[in-house]
């Protein structure tokens, strides 16, 4: 009975994996005639990267919960290494890269390598650019769901079209709405409309065209919470708003009172110099410093704060301990009126050393991933180049040899030897040797051994 029970579960577990399997299509060079056909998801991978086999159990997920959800965004994986053709014309120049195809428009995703991160962006591009609130319920629905919410407030004007253009380029980042001033909450109060407002934070910000520039800038900058958890991906995106990042970096799971207090100081500065700082400052806290020491090609204590300039990987550290907020106001203004050192830059001896710090962690990745691989990969060509190297060497070691091996084997010869061995080398160089000369009654060398031999065959 038991064995019963154990191979029916063994094929229940094959066949929920084949399933599984099955959600996920794998595509080829096909693939560029036949995208516009469906919403795909799409996973460009290369067979050799370690980030790329951490991703594909993620992946196989995503297929399954998009198709069990009735979702109409297909999902596949292309090997970018095997067909070439496909990941050119779609400017893949890294891996693994995750883009959404819609029509003629591609997206590319940036977000966390999680689930429910992958599923919320599918769902988000694939659907409306601009989705519309019906009713209050609605409206609370949605701000429940989202902590950062961006609607469009009124009828057609100018206004709305900019609004729907900038969604469309944003889409990848946030939600966009749109609604009547009627479903707004009661607390909201608008001075006129159309207005673009942001609901976050607790509160909203409606957008000042004379204040706050172009609209797509705006939401940008706003499209973030002003403090929130701060890791890779977030600030590559951070980099977009050209704002400076003020960074608490603390242990999350080892929490001591220094960090609770460097992250309450960040926190608090968000809310009460809100007017002062929003423009040109975004807070957050980073658990943990190893992206930072990454980004910095060096050592950050933890904890510690530390400011960014994510545009241009300058980084910016206090010259003293930061004890108060007067220190931290301090510290934010030196930032802002140059006073204080930037560290690090996008220079040249910069990009030389990012260069050489960015091969080392490739080599070291492809190695804790795969050593077989990085074995063949780097240990090969080396082992070739070190062949060829011994050769040259053992080569001209040989002739040197030779030519030093001549002079002392002539060292133990007498003059007359030396002579008969110059004599030979001239006749094995095609020259003549020199006539002996004899005398007019002298008989020669040839006649005496004719004389010898005749002298013999009489004896």
């Amino acid at each position: 009975m038991m064995a019963k029970e154990s191979l029916t579960l063994c094929c229940a577990a094959c066949l929920f994996s084949a399933a599984v399997l099955g959600f996920v299509e794998n595509l080829d060079d096909t693939f560029k005639e036949t995208r516009k056909d469906d919403v795909w998801l799409v996973d460009f991978y290369a067979p050799w990267c370690g980030y790329c086999k951490k991703l594909e159990p993620v992946w196989r997920e995503v297929g399954a919960e998009l198709r069990s959800s009735g979702s109409p965004v297909r999902v596949g994986m292309i090997d970018a290494t095997a067909h070439t053709g496909v990941a050119a014309e779609f400017a893949v120049r890294g891996y693994p890269t995750i883009k959404l195809f819609k029509g003629d428009l591609s997206y590319n995703y940036k977000g966390p390598r999680t689930k429910d991160a992958i599923i919320e962006f599918a769902n988000r591009v694939a659907g409306p650019v601009v989705r519309p609130l019906p009713s209050k319920q609605m409206f609370e629905h949605i701000m429940k769901r989202h902590d950062v919410l961006f609607v469009y407030v009124g009828g057609d004007s100018t206004l709305k079209d900019k609004y729907i253009e900038v969604a469309s380029e944003q889409i990848i980042n946030t939600y966009f709405f749109s609604a009547s001033e009627e479903v707004l909450p009661e607390a909201v109060t608008l001075n006129e409309v159309p207005a673009v407002v942001v609901f976050k934070d607790g509160a909203y910000f409606v957008y000042d065209e004379y204040a706050d520039g172009s609209l797509s800038s705006w939401v940008t900058k706003e499209r973030f919470q002003s403090y929130l958890l701060i890791d890779g991906f977030t600030l590559y995106d951070l980099a977009e708003s050209g704002k400076f990042v003020a960074i608490a970096v603390v242990d999350e799971k080892n929490p001591t009172k220094e960090s609770i207090r460097l992250k309450n100081l960040i926190q608090r500065v968000t809310t009460e110099y809100r007017d002062h700082y929003n423009r040109d400052f975004q807070f957050g806290y980073m658990d943990g410093n190893d992206y930072i020491n990454s980004l910095i090609m060096g050592e950050v204590t933890v904890p510690s704060i530390i400011i960014l300039n994510a545009s241009n990987e300058q980084y910016f550290l206090p010259s003293e301990p930061v004890e108060t907020m007067e220190q931290l106001i301090h510290f934010m203004n030196s930032v802002l009126d140059g006073t204080s050192q930037a560290q690090g830059g996008d220079n040249f001896f910069q990009r030389l050393k990012r260069l050489a710090y960015d091969g080392k962690s490739t080599v070291m990745s492809v190695f804790r991933s795969s050593p077989i691989l990085g074995c063949f990969l780097f240990g090969l060509p080396i082992a070739v180049i070190s062949l060829m190297c011994y050769g040259i060497c053992t080569a001209s070691v040989s002739d040197d040899a030779s030519e030093d091996l001549e002079p002392l084997q002539r060292e133990g010869l007498t003059e007359d030897e030396e002579e008969e061995e110059e004599e030979e080398e001239d006749v094995g160089q095609g020259q003549k040797a020199p006539m002996e000369l004899k005398g007019p009654n002298e008989p020669g060398k040839e006649e005496l051994g004719k004389k010898n031999m005749k002298s013999k065959k009489v004896d």
